[in-house]
């Protein structure tokens, strides 16, 4: 007997050909995957149903009468940016479809039809849809406009991003390399009045002073040797909209009393030229240094630093969230999965435990970089503690936090019970479902310990 269809794999799938028995071959195909199908051979009809019917994924032939499939994709696309298109083309017009990928298709499928191709490729396509829908329920569960997490912390951060979005207000942000200081300030900004405008962002660590005032402010032809046409700065381009700047700390003397000029007065003056120019922008700023010493050892001017600190969020360091890896764990493997194409599903809770118990001195951004690399580098479809780097083993062995060093001979049953339950409640984000699978006993009986030894 065929094994039954894994369940997430099943989709709803609107099948077009104007050759029925082409059309029926197909669907049969697929719903003996176990998916949905709904059979079309008039393209009208087809443009018809997808209006007031929703699909997971369109099988169209590509030419046919009276419409052809790129037709079909642009609609599918306008109605359901996401859904999926498998197009069913002849020898004679694969370019054609290699351009419907171009226009967002998600694969072609030459004829004469191999069944088994076919089957693979809808499962593929479906999987990819369910990843993004995933990713939006996360988005929507956890973040704010990408920012991952439901530890108090990062709970504290999104609700003053929503209270400060609406308005103008000029905000500082404070944090470590790698907290993601510049998604906090994207999210701001397309949560705001001016979201239909640019943001734009200019690291001001990486530049001299001259480049760097040249960015920041634009330049007339011939303002300086290179300058062989008059460009905008990033104030003008960002005019209506939002302009960041990272690692202003680093900012040179000279340009923090440019900026400060800008701040009081709206007007920009291009390298170069004596004209000043209004400019309507919000800004955001951000450092990872401490801005109170560089004030009181005088290379930051402290009528800047004022303007700028009008309001100050502040981004923990990842170790002092520790509740919000696995959250970001699972974000982000199902993210890296989907575009390196690799079918990576999932983590085992032991590789996960020795990620929580890492102390990331890079932040979220080393913790993406790693599982990158797990991700790339495995040909299993769950990571485990093999594919975890060498040097975060090393690092969580030596920080003290993993479970595993909690648990020490001389404990009573009782109190190495509650540190499991305790840490692994703390892995898996709270979720006791997952908790109970992972320490192997029923969710009622977890349930019972929790109440037991008073955990939350």
């Amino acid at each position: 007997m065929a094994d039954e269809p894994e369940t997430r794999d099943r989709g709803r799938i609107l099948v077009l050909d104007d050759d029925r028995p082409l059309a029926d071959a197909i669907a049969e195909t697929l719903q003996r995957a176990g998916h949905t199908c709904v059979v079309v051979t008039e393209p009208r009809r087809a443009l018809e149903i997808m209006q007031t019917d929703g699909f997971d994924l369109v099988v169209t032939d590509l030419v046919m009468p009276g419409a052809d499939g790129m037709e079909i994709l642009r609609l599918a696309k306008q109605l359901d940016p996401d859904i999926e298109v498998i197009m069913v083309t002849g020898y004679g017009t694969i370019p054609t479809a290699v351009e419907a990928i171009r226009e967002g298709a998600s694969d072609y499928i030459t004829k004469p039809l191999n069944v088994g191709e076919l089957r693979d490729r809808a499962a593929k396509a479906l999987e990819h849809r369910r990843l993004l829908r995933r990713n939006e329920q996360l988005d929507e569960r956890f973040g704010f406009e990408g920012i991952i997490g439901h530890s108090p912390a990062i709970r504290r951060v999104i609700q003053v991003c929503r209270q400060l979005a609406p308005t103008d207000t000029t905000i500082l942000i404070e944090g470590e390399s790698g907290t993601g200081k510049e998604l906090v300030a994207k999210a701001i900004h397309n949560n705001s009045k001016r979201r239909n405008s640019n943001f734009v962002a200019l690291n001001c660590a990486a530049l001299s002073e001259g480049i760097l005032e040249s960015e920041l402010f634009g330049h007339e032809k011939g303002a300086f040797t290179g300058a062989l046409s008059t460009r905008k700065g990033r104030f003008e381009h960002a005019d209506g909209g939002t302009l960041f700047l990272d690692e202003v700390g680093d900012m040179p003397t000279a340009t923090q009393i440019k900026l400060l000029r800008v701040i009081e007065n709206g007007e920009i003056t291009r390298v170069g030229s004596n004209d000043p120019r209004r400019v309507d922008v919000r800004l955001i700023s951000a450092t990872n240094q401490d801005l109170d010493q560089l004030v009181e050892k005088g290379s930051f001017r402290e009528d800047l630093y004022f303007r700028l600190k009008v309001v100050r969020v502040y981004l923990p360091p990842l170790r002092e969230r520790r509740d919000d890896i696995p959250l970001l764990i699972e974000y982000y493997l199902s993210r890296i999965a989907r575009e390196h194409g690799k079918p990576v599903e999932g983590i085992t809770p032991e590789a996960q435990r020795v990620l929580g118990a890492y102390d990331w001195p890079g932040n979220v951004r080393e913790l993406i970089n790693a599982l990158e690399t797990m991700v790339v580098l495995s040909e299993k479809p769950v990571l485990d503690l093999a594919d975890i780097p060498p040097e975060i083993h090393r690092g969580a062995a030596s920080s003290g936090t993993d479970a595993a060093d909690a648990v020490q001979a001389g404990m009573t049953l009782q109190e190495a019970e509650r540190i499991l339950i305790e840490r692994t409640l703390r892995t898996t984000g709270g979720n006791r479902q997952q908790a109970a699978r992972t320490l192997g006993i029923g969710e009622r009986t977890l349930y019972r310990k929790i109440r037991q030894y008073g955990l939350s």
